[in-house]
């Protein structure tokens, strides 16, 4: 025995610096030895882009070791991703549908927010757009966001209750390129949610749909089946339906569940 314990020292002191640098339990590095914490991976609906920043920024400063990274798009490409395989952690849908349609992937989502549908123009109005009726408008260049698109969803059945007829000159993939095109001046008129028309400020005039002509989207959370951790996924779910995040939705424009 007294032969080989001086070799099972040496043999503990050889591996004592590699398990350091693979980082071992409670070890706060990561495998690269990059640094602590916990990195959220958010595919989120590009209507949310502007006040899930801020949202992002003040969970990372309620929680202190948590990084928040967002992917935006078009709801039906969230789907898409996730079907894939994407890594990611929560999802948020701008409607109840397309998140229905991933819920073999998540865990129960919960409706974190509400919108309504405006119509945008250019600044000023040129083509003197003041209702849905006026989409159907000849030579009128008009946007909307595709079938497949929530935007697109809610917007085609504001139409259809007017009993509407317009024929877009494009169909956008997400609810952004429509409000786009239009503060590029490339459409006279886009249907968008009220708070992208409150975002680009300036860049549009907005004109309000009535309450009896309009259609509101509902906006579910909920953290993904394939969370690198699961337990930080539902915690930022269940945060978005707190008092902080609660507040930046309201002041963002958005309708409160």
């Amino acid at each position: 025995m007294r032969a080989r314990r001086p070799l099972a020292w040496l043999l503990l002191a050889l591996a004592a610096p590699l398990a350091a640098a693979c980082g071992g339990p409670g070890d706060p590095r990561g495998p690269d030895g990059s640094g602590g914490g916990t990195t959220l991976t958010v595919l989120a609906a590009s209507s949310l882009t502007d006040v899930f920043e801020e949202a992002g920024a003040a969970y990372e400063e309620a929680r202190g070791d948590v990084t928040v990274t967002f992917s935006f798009a078009g709801s039906q490409e969230l789907a898409a991703q996730v079907r894939q395989g994407v890594p990611a952690d929560v999802l948020v849908t701008a409607d109840t549908a397309t998140m229905e349609s991933v819920s073999g992937f998540t865990g129960e989502p919960v409706v974190i927010a509400r919108n309504e549908l405006v119509i945008v123009t250019p600044p000023g109005n040129p083509a003197g757009v003041s209702s849905l009726a006026d989409l159907a408008g000849p030579g009128l260049r008009l946007v909307l966001a595709a079938p497949e698109v929530p935007a697109g969803r809610y917007g085609a059945q504001a139409l259809r209750r007017q009993g509407v007829e317009a024929r877009p000159d494009s169909l956008e993939p997400s609810v952004r390129a429509v409000l786009s095109k239009v503060r590029l001046g490339e459409a006279d008129a886009g249907l968008v949610y009220a708070t992208d028309a409150a975002a680009a400020g300036d860049d549009v005039t907005a004109v309000a749909v009535p309450a009896a002509d309009n259609v509101t989207a509902a906006y579910p959370a909920a953290p993904l089946d394939t969370a690198q951790d699961p337990a930080a996924a539902r915690d930022f779910t269940r945060w978005l339906t707190g008092d902080e995040a609660r507040r930046l939705l309201r002041d963002a424009g958005f309708l409160l569940p």
